[in-house]
């Protein structure tokens, strides 16, 4: 059983996971992790020490050794490694690229598996990210797995896009995330699967104070108490 309380949200891609992450461990002042940013950290802290990318002993070193937190901020989850925001580095296409190099190595998955078990810490951890439910942290005290139609999720990051100046169609957007669902959910490796025993929360229809009061909800049934978000 894990010493600190542990609660994992997970979903399909463009469900509103990190913002729900984000929101809960403000409230609750427990530690965050963002579990899909691990691969890009490793990649990048390999570039920083000068290691190669294919050296499987010395990036397993680097997974073992990982000084990283997540923090909270306004655009997001900000990522420190070393004690210097990366955010910037590792979500570039550079940061992608290492991600992708150091995730084939079996030995640097098993490294990270163990490192995310190591950030479950007093007083608590909000996990996001894949088999955190199932895999990471089994005994987590409240798994979440949140979903919104295809079309919710097409409409909201169509949404975040014009913010940002850029312009996507609609079907677009819903073409890319129908293909990106149906790898999730059919890959050999980590197939997007709910726990058994997770809550489901459709925020189709939802405002994310909406399924942030659910989720605050169901931790305030379990025990766990929720500072005021004033």
């Amino acid at each position: 059983m894990t010493e600190a309380p542990v609660i994992f949200v997970d979903g399909p891609s463009g469900a509103g996971k990190g913002t729900l992450s984000t929101r809960l461990a403000e409230a609750l002042g427990w530690h965050l992790l963002d579990s899909g940013a691990l691969y890009r950290i490793v990649g990048h802290a390999c570039v920083l020490r000068g290691i190669s990318w294919q050296d499987e002993a010395r990036v397993v070193e680097v997974a073992e050794t990982l000084d990283v937190q997540f923090v909270p901020s306004p655009s997001g989850v900000a990522v420190w490694l070393g004690g210097k925001d990366v955010t910037p580095q590792i979500r570039s296409p550079d940061g992608s690229r290492g991600a992708s190099a150091v995730a084939v190595l079996a030995k640097v998955r098993v490294a990270l598996l163990n490192r995310q078990r190591t950030l479950a810490t007093l007083p608590g951890l909000v996990a996001d990210g894949r088999d955190m439910g199932t895999v990471v942290f089994p005994d987590a005290a409240l798994k979440i797995f949140l979903t919104a139609s295809p079309q919710a999720r097409a409409r909201r990051r169509q949404a975040q896009l014009l913010e940002k100046g850029e312009s996507v169609s609609l079907p677009r957007l819903l073409q890319s995330i129908n293909e990106r669902d149906e790898r999730d959910t059919n890959r050999s490796a980590s197939p997007l699967v709910a726990a058994e025993d997770a809550v489901h929360i459709d925020s189709s229809t939802l405002s994310i104070d909406a399924v942030c009061d659910r989720v605050f909800e169901l931790a305030a049934g379990k025990g766990i108490k929720v500072r005021s978000p004033n």
